[in-house]
C-alpha cells in the first residue's frame, strides 16, 4: 500500500468482528537483539519486528562488526555473539581512533541501549542521530555511564547526540540513575551490565515505566542472567552474568494490539488480536484492564485475546494511571469522546519528553475534533463528546498517527497527516487497519 502525504480514514459503515496480526513487539525486539549480541554463540530470533527502528538497531550491529542474517519474510534474525566482545574492537590498541560510527536515527531504545553497551565497552566509538532523537533526553544515562569510566565528547549541545564515546576501564561498579523521564536508562545499563568482571549493583531514584524493566528483568532471565534485587531500589548482578544463545520467539507487539481492541467499543464489535497472551511480557497488556474497567469484557482464547464491547451501552468514563503504561495514553485519548462521562489520564507527565510533547499532541488534536479537555498537573481530562471532521497532526509521531485514526472509523473526513511515520514500529498499519476493518 502507497501511502501519500496524508491518509484519509474512511468511515465503517458495516461494522464487523475483527480478526488481525500484529508485528512483534518493539520493546521485546531491541532488547532480544543486544541481549544476542552480547551472548556467546549464535542466536536465532523468530516474530521479529522490521521497522525503521529495528532496521537501526540492526545497521548499527552490523557496522560494529557482528555477523548477523537478517530473513525479514520469515521475521528471523540469526545473530553471531561474541561473549561481550564487539568486533571491530578485538584489535583496539587504545589510541583513540574512532573504531566505528553508530548511527541510531529515532530509536529511543537503540539510543539508550547502544549507548550503554559502548560507553561500558572497550574502544571509541561515535554515535549520531536523527535530528528528533537529539531532542530527546539523555543526560541521566550519561551521567551514569560518566561515573562508571565512559569518557564522552559532545560536537554540539551537552548530553546529546552527536557524541564520542570511549572507555578505558570501568571507574566504579555502583551506580545511581534518574528513571523520571525514561525507564530505557535503567533497562540499559542492566542489559550491558555483564560486561563487568566484578559484581555490579545499580541503586534507582524515580519509578517511571517499571513495567519495561521488569520485561528486561524477565528477559535477562530467559537468557539464563538473574538479577538479584537489593531492597525496593537497587539490582545487583554477579560477575560470572553471562548470557546463553538461544532460539527465542519475540511476542506480538501488544502496544500495536491496543490500537484494533480500542476499535471494538467504538465500532460495538468483537476483536481479536492473534497471539496475545494475558500473561506477556508487555505492560500494555494492563490497557485492557482499562477497557475492562470502561465495560468491556475480556476473553482469553487459545489463538488470542478477544474484546467484546460494552452490551447495549457507550464507554464508561472514569480515572485512570498510566504511568506504567504511558504509551496506550494516546490510545485511551482516542477514544475518550466516547465515553459517558469525563475521562482522567494521569500519570503521563513524562511523555512531553517522547518521540513529541505527546499531551500537548493530544491536546492539539481534540481540539481539532471540536472535542474539550482540561489539563492537569500531570495528565489529562477529557469530556464526552461527537469529535467532527479535522486534519489529524501527528508531529512525526508514530502512536499519534495509530490512535488518532481510530475516532476516523466512525467520523468522516479525519486525515492524518504524514502517515508514514508509523514505519517507526508497524510500517504497513494502515494496510492491516483497512484489511480488517471493512
Amino acid at each position: 500500500m502507497l501511502l501519500s502525504d496524508t491518509y484519509t480514514v474512511k468511515q465503517v459503515t458495516t461494522p464487523h468482528e475483527i480478526t488481525v496480526t500484529v508485528p512483534g513487539s518493539k520493546s521485546i525486539t531491541n532488547r532480544a537483539l543486544l541481549i544476542a549480541a552480547l551472548a556467546q554463540g549464535k542466536s536465532t530470533l523468530r516474530g521479529i519486528l522490521f521497522s525503521d527502528d529495528s532496521r537501526v538497531f540492526l545497521a548499527a550491529l552490523q557496522s560494529l562488526g557482528f555477523s548477523v542474517d537478517i530473513d525479514e519474510e520469515n521475521r528471523t534474525v540469526v545473530i553471531e555473539g561474541c561473549g561481550g566482545q564487539i568486533p571491530c574492537a578485538e584489535h583496539d590498541d587504545n589510541s583513540g581512533q574512532i573504531l566505528a560510527e553508530v548511527y541510531v536515527g529515532s530509536a529511543g531504545t537503540a539510543a539508550r541501549f547502544l549507548t550503554a553497551f559502548l560507553g561500558l565497552s572497550k574502544g571509541s566509538f561515535r554515535m549520531t542521530s536523527s535530528e528528533q532523537m537529539k531532542k530527546r533526553p539523555m543526560k541521566e544515562l550519561l551521567d551514569a555511564l560518566s561515573m562508571m569510566g565512559a569518557e564522552i565528547t559532545y560536537e554540539e549541545e551537552a548530553y546529546h547526540f552527536p557524541f564520542v564515546i570511549r572507555n578505558h576501564g570501568w571507574s566504579t561498579h555502583q551506580v545511581t540513575v534518574d528513571v523520571d523521564k525514561s525507564s530505557q536508562f535503567l533497562s540499559a545499563l542492566l542489559i550491558s551490565s555483564v560486561l563487568s568482571s566484578e559484581d555490579v549493583q545499580i541503586d534507582v531514584t524515580g519509578n517511571h515505566g517499571m513495567a519495561y524493566v521488569r520485561m528486561t528483568l524477565e528477559m535477562m532471565k530467559q537468557f539464563q542472567v538473574k538479577v538479584q534485587a537489593v531492597g525496593e531500589q537497587s539490582y545487583r548482578i554477579g560477575s560470572d552474568a553471562t548470557y546463553c544463545a538461544m532460539d527465542y520467539r519475540v511476542e506480538p507487539d501488544v502496544s500495536a494490539a491496543c490500537y484494533f481492541y480500542a476499535m471494538s467499543p467504538i465500532l460495538s464489535v468483537p476483536a481479536k488480536v492473534r497471539g496475545v497472551q494475558l500473561d506477556c511480557l508487555q505492560g500494555d497488556i494492563r490497557f485492557l484492564s482499562v477497557l475492562k474497567d470502561m465495560g468491556c469484557k475480556i476473553e482469553q482464547q487459545e489463538d488470542g485475546v478477544r474484546i467484546l464491547p460494552p452490551a447495549g451501552r457507550r464507554l464508561s468514563g472514569g480515572a485512570w494511571d498510566l504511568s506504567g503504561f504511558s504509551d496506550q495514553a494516546l490510545t485511551l485519548a482516542a477514544i475518550a469522546p466516547f465515553a459517558d462521562s469525563p475521562v482522567i489520564i494521569h500519570g503521563i507527565s513524562h511523555i512531553r519528553y517522547q518521540e513529541c510533547d505527546r499531551i500537548q499532541a493530544i491536546e492539539t488534536n481534540l481540539a481539532a475534533m471540536g472535542i474539550q479537555y482540561g489539563e492537569l498537573a500531570d495528565g489529562i481530562m477529557i469530556l464526552p463528546g461527537i469529535p467532527h471532521e479535522c486534519t489529524v497532526e501527528t508531529f512525526d509521531d508514530h502512536r499519534v498517527a495509530m490512535a488518532f485514526s481510530i475516532p476516523g472509523l466512525v467520523t468522516e473526513k479525519i486525515q492524518i497527516l504524514n502517515p508514514k511515520c508509523c514505519r517507526k514500529t508497524f510500517e504497513n498499519y494502515f494496510e492491516v487497519l483497512e484489511n480488517s476493518v471493512y
